[in-house]
């Protein structure tokens, strides 16, 4: 399948769950489902960097709080339209990430994770301390008393423009996947010393592998506000959206756009089933035993264990 088709099958398919859903009564699966939505695109984003070109992202709350932050930042400077504020966090969290992957991308393994990590710590201090977005103490976002396109509620909106975000962060990792930067990335992550003496245009291989993935990142975001209706530095910055970005690709299959699907999809589903039945405070606890059963027993993931399964098949 060309990736036109795919991508037009993929946003059909979106346009199609959007009116289904119109007709589902129960308000908290909206609500469920935009969380799930939500961790699909930061996994999904996540694997440009780090699946497919090999480098370890520990910063991706960071870019996750610029899309939120810059929605914020709008909202109270100029209430544009929600498309103005997608695209405009969108943008800003591309920026930050071309910007930190030319600083650090030079570095290689624990080091680049450290200096990511080391953003979200600088980052989370520059908003705790800016008054304008509401600092620490954080800002109230109210959400529009009028709900476009004849919809219930605004958080039917906001699920709606979820799902057409999670079909863009797929075609975006598809296309990646499937092209000669795919190519290009495939080999940085299995040796990049010999990709450069190959010819391989490295660094900005990388630049856009970071550019990319900071920019779906920060678009996940954007509509965080609308959603809590009320934001601070620690939900913006929580660990949560650091660690299922990472485990959900390890889960799911870090060398294929499919793998973080799957990954968030499972991971995702079972986190809002116990937050319901049991307590939010087993997420993470559910993370980390996932994480070893995997690494133990699928160490490539789900799409590893199955490609595997394949080949024993065909001989």
């Amino acid at each position: 399948m060309s990736n036109r088709t795919f991508a037009a099958a993929a946003f059909t398919i979106a346009l199609a769950i959007v009116v289904a859903s119109r007709f589902i009564p129960n308000d908290y699966f909206f609500s469920a489902a935009y969380t799930v939505l939500q961790f699909i695109i930061l996994a999904t984003a996540w694997n440009i960097l780090g699946g497919y070109t090999g480098y370890v992202n520990f910063g991706s709350a960071a870019f996750f709080a610029v899309g939120a932050y810059s929605t914020v930042f709008l909202y109270k400077a100029l209430h544009p339209p929600l498309p103005v504020m997608i695209l405009a966090g969108t943008l800003a969290a591309g920026v930050l990430g071309l910007a930190v992957g030319y600083l650090t991308l030079r570095m290689r393994g624990v080091f680049f994770a450290i200096a990511t990590l080391a953003l979200s710590v600088v980052l989370y201090t520059f908003v705790v301390n800016w008054d304008y977005v509401g600092g620490a103490r954080g800002a109230y976002i109210l959400q529009p008393r009028e709900v476009p396109f004849g919809l219930r509620r605004y958080i039917h909106l906001l699920y709606s423009a979820m799902v057409l975000m999670t079909a863009l962060a797929l075609v975006v990792a598809r296309a990646i996947e499937t092209s000669f930067i795919g190519r290009g990335l495939a080999a940085i992550r299995d040796d990049e010393l010999a990709a450069e003496c190959a010819g391989v245009p490295t660094l900005r291989l990388k630049l856009f592998s970071a550019t990319v993935s900071g920019a779906l990142m920060g678009m996940a975001g954007t509509t965080f506000p609308f959603y809590l209706s009320y934001v601070e530095p620690s939900a913006a910055f929580n660990l949560s959206y650091a660690v299922n970005s990472i485990a959900m690709p390890l889960i799911g299959g870090m060398m294929s756009w499919v793998g973080p699907l799957i990954g968030a999809v499972l991971l995702g589903t079972v986190q809002q089933v116990v937050q319901v039945t049991i307590s939010s405070a087993w997420n993470l606890l559910i993370v980390g035993v996932l994480l070893v059963l995997f690494v133990t027993l699928a160490p490539n993931g789900i799409m590893g264990w199955v490609d595997a399964w394949r080949r024993r098949r065909k001989r």
